[in-house]
């Protein structure tokens, strides 16, 4: 059997193809599936306004159950993306923010949310041409 003598390519700095699609669940990967969840999505590009209590929260980002809403928030905390802050009073209160890093993050997330938004037109154009040429195969 012959072996290769040459030499692997230098990895490139950042991510690399199977850190991204590999069946492993790298530790990045694990956090990106959190910041780009359905909820999580939404909940970061909330918070970039302002901190917000748990029900105002809910309400601004609607449809969200509050066992889901809960969820995100937990993952999101643990992650150092989100501050909780309880509040000693009755009745309770408590604020959610984002970390510095959070705030990073959320920048990102709202930046593709802008790019979807703006490129949604080419999108539907794409579409409408593949539903098209599926129907004439078909």
């Amino acid at each position: 059997m012959a072996v290769s003598t040459q030499e692997a390519a230098p990895k490139p700095e950042g991510l690399t193809k199977y850190d991204i699609t590999g069946e492993a669940m790298c530790p990045h990967r694990v956090v990106l599936e959190h910041l780009t969840s359905r909820w999580g999505v939404l909940v970061l590009i909330e918070l970039l306004d302002r901190p917000y209590r748990f029900s105002e929260l809910r309400r601004a980002i609607g449809r969200v159950s509050e066992k889901m809403l809960t969820q995100t928030l937990q993952t999101l905390e643990r992650d150092g993306l989100v501050h909780r802050d309880a509040k000693p009073v009755i009745p309770p209160r408590v604020d959610y923010s984002l970390t510095p890093l959070g705030r990073e993050a959320a920048e990102q997330v709202r930046a593709l949310a802008v790019w979807t938004k703006d490129r949604m037109g080419a999108v539907e154009e794409a579409r409408d041409a593949y539903d098209a040429a599926k129907r004439a195969q078909g």
